[in-house]
């Protein structure tokens, strides 16, 4: 059986210790715009179930499956958000237990 390798690894170029501010910016605005749109995707799961829930509630023609699944997907959603939080909350305590 053989084995394949990697790729991708070679493109990547350690940087010198003068531009590591800069990446560091930069990757600073990449977590924030990529928390932010997974904050708002999650939303966007919570208002489309809350649409359809009403929508049944008011009577409208919707299919009680799609109703059940909107529901669904946005409690995993929010299940998966509130595990990613606590994982940042240990990461967080473990960071600050280590020794200088």
């Amino acid at each position: 059986m053989p084995i394949s390798s990697i790729g991708g690894l070679s493109s990547i170029v350690p940087s010198a210790p003068g531009s590591a501010s800069s990446v560091t910016k930069a990757a600073g605005a990449d977590f924030g715009s990529t928390l932010k749109d997974a904050i708002g995707a999650l939303n966007q799961l919570g208002s489309r179930a809350d649409a359809s829930s009403l929508s049944l509630a008011k009577g409208d023609p919707i299919d009680i499956h799609e109703v059940m699944l909107n529901a669904e997907q946005a409690s995993l959603g929010f299940s998966m958000a509130v595990q990613v939080r606590n994982k940042l909350v240990d990461a967080y305590a473990e960071v600050m237990r280590m020794s200088a």
